[in-house]
């Protein structure tokens, strides 16, 4: 078996080119990257965002002073109803026909001077009477019949008038107590109806206090929300922003980071590219001849010493054998050569 060693030494140029990229590449990965530059970082809140956040903290809750104050507003209104009955049962009592002298009673809306009033109006009346009776007197006297009959009869007839406007004078001074204490009376009906009426207008305007109060309380939150709402979005925005100009400034600190490593790589890769012309060794194994590959030889030696034209010859197997001079064809070695490789005849193995 033969060994064949070729070695190809490279340029002095790729030499030189090598060395130089070992070195670049040893004092470059010798320094660890200051990754703190592009590291990842998240932008803090935005003005806006804090200040939605400190509205939201200070807004929990805000709608208590106002249901408080619905609370109290209710109360009142409960307490100004349960005022209404006195009015309702004051105004009941005044719907029946107010006989009596209770009270309630026609009798207890009258003058308490009614009756002072009665008989000092009747006594006057009787005063004036005396005196007309006195002037009938007189006339009589006057004209020499008094004590006569025409006297009597008009006495009589003068006094039975005045009994009976004395009586009418009495029952319309009466009446008129009267008229005047049941307009009283129904006077006080409606003042109470209307007392009762003022006290639940009185009740249900607290109680509309009230549900204003509640109103408040449901729409500070729903306030509260909306302005949230607008400053977190807001607030998203420009911290969306914030965020992209930070990630923007560490890509390109990154970038700024690894150009070296990538100009040194391109470096690299064009010195990869001069592999064919960096030289190498090479190394060949040439396996021994086998028999039939010995006997071979020395056949075409043996037959090229006794027949000089049996290079001109090819081998057609099996025998035959074709000149390219137009030579004839030789059976000396045809035979031998044939039972040789085909292991038949004299020859074989």
């Amino acid at each position: 078996m033969a060994i064949t060693t070729q070695r190809q030494d490279p340029s002095k140029l790729i030499g030189q080119l090598g060395q130089d990229y070992a070195t670049q590449l040893t004092g470059l990965t010798s320094v660890p990257l200051d990754t703190s530059k592009f590291a990842p970082s998240v932008a803090g809140q935005d003005a806006l965002q804090t200040q939605a956040a400190s509205l939201a903290a200070s807004g929990v809750g805000g709608y208590a002073p106002y249901l408080s104050e619905a609370a109290t507003y209710g109360t009142q209104a409960g307490t100004t109803m349960g005022g209404v009955s006195p009015y309702i049962t004051g105004a009941a009592g005044l719907t029946g026909p107010g006989a009596g002298t209770g009270a309630g009673s026609i009798a207890s809306y009258m003058s308490p001077y009614q009756s002072q009033v009665i008989d000092a109006t009747l006594s006057e009346f009787d005063k004036q009477a005396a005196i007309r009776e006195q002037a009938i007197h007189d006339a009589a006297v006057g004209a020499g019949g008094y004590g006569g009959g025409r006297h009597g009869v008009l006495e009589s007839e003068y006094q039975t008038q005045s009994d009976k406007n004395r009586a009418l004078l009495n029952a319309q001074l009466l009446q008129q107590g009267f008229g005047q204490g049941a307009a009283l009376r129904q006077q006080d009906y409606l003042n109470q109806l209307g007392l009762a009426g003022a006290t639940t207008g009185l009740a249900e305007g607290l109680l509309g206090l009230g549900q204003y109060q509640t109103g408040l309380a449901k729409l500070t939150p729903e306030l509260a929300r909306g302005d949230i709402g607008t400053l977190t979005g807001v607030g998203e925005i420009q911290q969306r922003q914030a965020q992209r100009e930070k990630d923007a400034a560490a890509e390109a600190a990154k970038m700024a980071a690894m150009e070296p490593y990538q100009r040194l790589g391109t470096y690299g890769a064009g010195i990869q590219g001069l592999a064919p012309f960096m030289g190498g060794t090479s190394t060949a194994i040439t396996p021994d001849p086998t028999a039939l590959q010995t006997a071979l030889g020395w056949t075409s030696v043996l037959g090229g010493i006794m027949n000089p034209n049996i290079g001109t010859q090819y081998v057609n197997w099996p025998g035959q054998t074709t000149s390219n001079q137009g030579a004839t064809t030789s059976s000396f070695l045809v035979d031998p050569l044939r039972d040789i490789a085909m292991g038949t005849g004299k020859y074989g193995f």
